[in-house]
């Protein structure tokens, strides 16, 4: 009988206990889970090697996705389209899809970020109607990377300008060394090009409409296919910087203009032949009529607007584009946004003077699109480039380069009224 009684007393007591033992574990949140989009960028491999961190640090798990730059884009418009995206934090090129993403409400508005340790104008591509949508990641700028070597044995200074520039790619191409290299590859050469327009007095796009067919313009696409026809490397209308780049480490090419975020990589031991004391960083050479490189974010970071997921969100885009983190990107050569990391005593002390130096001049002077800024920008590259590699072709002396530039700005054109920017 006692036993029984026990028995039952037991009973009764587990029947209380199970209903507090499931109220217990209900009020146990899930773990929050997060999906982050990163580029195939030495920024984003950087945080890749970090990301234990933030998880250590948040219990937030993250899943991410490495991609290569038109594939992220691709991937990013797709989801967002068809509205199937579970994104919550990706990596965004402003100037490439910016705009269109913007338009289409896709980017959550970061009113709660502090852009305060940002220039300016690095947020404003990313901003409408007073929202920023966009952080600032990597900024670059159009350099001039040359072989001290070469120019020091032909007895040459290194060009300020593009009539020196011109000049020195002459007496340099000999001895299967190219004396002159840059993009030539249609859409790629787009966002090189664009400096030798400026500083030959141009645009690609005025008040909302196409003016690269412009004598300012042309001129500049003539002088750029005169350098590249003349004196550029064996196939250069075949070329990106993907393929600049192993044939300037091979020291197969004098001087290279190029953008500044690529200077880690030209020097790294185990890719070059070259000393890296051999090779030097300067200013983009003044046109006739302007010193204005180009000066962008190529790289910056959003939340999805579509995102269940915001606060975790928030937390991720504060931690991958914090000031420490800034500074470690600096450390591994790739030139950040932030203000206080070239301010970094650090950084100072291993960053090449001359990155250091170009910063400063295109911060002050530089031009900050590299391309055409619209919507349908990869279109407008692709038609742009077709008068570029016209004008390499025929190392810059087309007697139909105007016509052609003429047809592709009509062409331009229609792409803006179709995408309501015309004008604007």
């Amino acid at each position: 009988m006692k036993k029984r009684n026990v028995l039952v007393v037991m009973l009764v007591l587990i029947s209380l206990a199970l209903p507090m033992f499931a109220q217990g574990t209900s009020d146990q949140a899930p773990k929050q889970e997060i999906r982050v989009l990163l580029a195939n960028h030495p920024y984003g491999e950087l945080l890749k090697t970090k990301i234990p961190e933030f998880e250590a640090k948040t219990g937030i798990k993250v899943n991410y996705e490495s991609l290569q730059e038109s594939q992220l884009t691709n991937k990013l418009t797709t989801e967002f389209a068809t509205k199937s995206s579970t994104v919550d934090v990706f990596m965004t090129r402003p100037l490439q899809e910016g705009l269109m993403f913007i338009k289409n409400g896709w980017y959550e508005g970061l009113t709660k970020y502090d852009f305060s340790d940002y220039p300016s104008n690095s947020v404003d591509i990313g901003r409408k109607n007073n929202v920023a949508y966009i952080v600032p990641l990597v900024t670059e700028w159009q350099v001039l990377y040359y072989r001290k070597d070469l120019l020091q044995k032909a007895g040459l200074s290194v060009p300020t300008t593009f009539v020196e520039l011109e000049a020195a790619a002459k007496a340099l191409n000999k001895d299967g060394v190219a004396g002159f290299a840059s993009r030539g590859k249609g859409a790629a050469a787009v966002t090189q090009l664009s400096s030798y327009v400026y500083n030959f007095g141009g645009r690609y796009l005025e008040n909302g409409k196409a003016v690269f067919d412009s004598p300012e313009a042309l001129e500049a696409t003539r002088f750029y296919g005169r350098l590249l026809g003349n004196y550029g490397p064996q196939g250069v209308t075949s070329m990106s910087w993907e393929n600049v780049m192993p044939v300037f480490q091979a020291g197969k090419v004098a001087m290279w203009t190029d953008a500044s975020v690529f200077y880690g990589q030209i020097v790294d031991p185990s890719k070059t032949s070259i000393p890296a004391s051999d090779i030097g960083v300067a200013q983009l050479p003044k046109g006739p009529k302007g010193d204005s490189p180009f000066i962008v974010v190529s790289w910056g970071m959003a939340m999805s607007s579509a995102s269940k997921n915001k606060s975790a969100a928030q937390q991720f885009l504060d931690w991958a584009t914090s000031k420490e983190l800034a500074v470690e990107g600096m450390l591994s050569n790739i030139t950040m946004a932030r203000d206080s990391a070239w301010a970094n005593a650090e950084v100072r002390k291993v960053m090449n003077p001359g990155l250091v130096a170009t910063q400063a001049h295109a911060a002050k002077n530089g031009y900050p699109y590299d391309r055409p800024f619209m919507s349908s920008v990869g279109q407008a590259r692709d038609l742009i480039g077709e008068v570029i590699i016209e004008s390499i072709n025929t190392k810059g002396t087309s007697t139909r380069l105007a016509a052609l530039a003429q047809e592709k700005v009509k062409a331009v054109d229609e792409l803006l009224k179709t995408d309501g920017e015309y004008g604007l």
